[in-house]
């Protein structure tokens, strides 16, 4: 007379957990830092990607303004068609600066692609375990030496990307991602400079001088011409083309930025710095292992090939495999026991395999077994506020699918145990 209770429905999302051969997605629909992708994952911006538009605006601007009140009076002026020409380097110069920042903005910076699970600290050279205090969890050494140039540099290990970084190389906190040969992130382009687009992203800072300093050179140029014909002063010729005024003054201050930018990347290029390491190391000129003189630095920076990137952004990957990442390494480190759970549907007992849930088995014990130990890194994914969010709303989804008990304690700690078939 009584009805087998309907069994709890499975939702779209931990439907993926369960089923084996789960929906693939492009790498960039399924990536961990905060880029923002373009046209099917071929272009790459920084999460500041906005600021492009700002950025342009201060550069078409008064190249406009330049074409279309300034101009005419030189176009008049100079014969043979030389007013034309110098309207038409103008335009040209300002279209060559905004390709150069696409090109600065919208590729990878040099990517370090980030590790499934964290390195065997026996595959390392000279690196040793170090005790992790408790719970038998072992860490990794912080940082480990390396030789370049018979120098030693120390590499220290990202708790983020689980990889040891590469010389040079550092974590970008903007946009979440290793970068390799890291300079900066230049909230201008809204994007890292690295080691894939630093050359770019000179010349397009260079470029920006250049035409600054056209644009303030025709404008002097612009007022002379109305002082000769009109004989009057320089005021007098400013309220006559008030434009030509306010460009001088516009690309004054922007020549001293960009200029002074400029000057400060050609001394980091002969030295073979970087920006971050010339802030943070101040290299003396006998302690710098990178530097192998003026010329070839040079070399190194504008001649050299640009090696291809490391991410296939368009490569198709499993959701589940791309979403869950971090417990398959925490239950790489951890080795949990394996469970099984029964699932009572329509009144039958079906018995699931550990195999099945052993994602979401994973991810319940790594949680607990990561606040028991208290070996959570302070930048990783479990400890940023949206990630606690998720993980909790994650488990209180399964719990509701698959019958387990939990609470959460004042600390965080997860409490399971499956509940009595009844």
């Amino acid at each position: 007379m009584f009805a087998s209770p309907l069994p709890h429905p499975i939702s779209d999302s931990n439907r993926k957990i369960i089923e084996t051969n789960g929906p693939h997605k492009r790498l960039y629909q399924v990536w961990k830092g905060s880029n923002r992708f373009f046209l099917g994952g071929r272009l790459i911006f920084g999460p500041d990607v906005r600021s492009l538009v700002l950025t342009i605006f201060l550069i078409v601007t008064p190249v406009i303004l330049f074409a279309v009140f300034v101009s005419q009076r030189l176009v008049d002026e100079f014969k043979h068609h030389l007013g034309h020409i110098i309207v038409a380097i103008a335009i040209s110069l300002a279209a060559y600066d905004i390709f150069l920042l696409f090109l600065t903005s919208g590729r990878d910076p040099g990517i370090i692609p980030r590790n499934a699970h964290p390195p065997e600290p026996e595959d390392d050279d000279g690196v040793s375990d170090w005790g992790g205090g408790q719970g038998g969890v072992s860490t990794l050494p912080p940082t480990k030496d390396i030789i370049v140039n018979n120098i030693v540099v120390k590499v220290k290990y990202c708790h983020t990307c689980m990889l040891y970084r590469p010389p040079r190389c550092s974590h970008c906190s903007i946009c979440n991602n290793c970068v390799e040969r890291f300079d900066h992130h230049c909230p201008w382009v809204g994007q890292c400079i690295g080691k894939r687009n630093y050359r770019f992203f000179f010349m397009f800072v260079s470029s920006t001088t250049v035409l600054c300093l056209y644009v303030f050179a025709f404008c002097w140029v612009n007022l002379t011409k109305i002082m000769e014909v009109y004989e009057c002063n320089l005021w007098n010729a400013v309220i006559k083309s008030p434009v030509s005024g306010v460009l001088i003054i516009y690309t004054f201050i922007a020549t001293w930025f960009v200029g002074g930018l400029t000057a400060f990347h050609l001394y980091l290029i002969c030295t073979n710095q970087t920006t971050y390491e010339n802030f943070r190391y101040r290299y003396d000129r006998n302690k710098n292992p990178y530097n192998r003189g003026c010329a070839r630095n040079v070399f190194e920076i504008f001649f050299s090939r640009i090696p291809e990137s490391k991410n296939d952004f368009r490569a198709k990957v499993k959701e589940d495999s791309a979403t869950f990442t971090s417990s398959h390494s925490l239950r790489r480190m951890m080795s949990p026991a394996k469970m099984s759970f029964d699932l009572e549907m329509g009144g039958k007992r079906q018995a699931v395999v550990a195999e099945e849930f052993e994602d979401i088995q994973g991810q319940l014990e790594s949680v607990r077994v990561l606040e028991r130990c208290d070996t959570e890194p302070l930048h990783s994914n479990w400890g940023s506020h949206k990630g606690n969010w998720e993980i909790t709303h994650d488990i209180d989804a399964l719990a509701a699918e698959f019958g387990i008990e939990y609470e959460f304690t004042d600390r965080g700690k997860i409490q399971g145990n499956p509940l009595d078939d009844i």
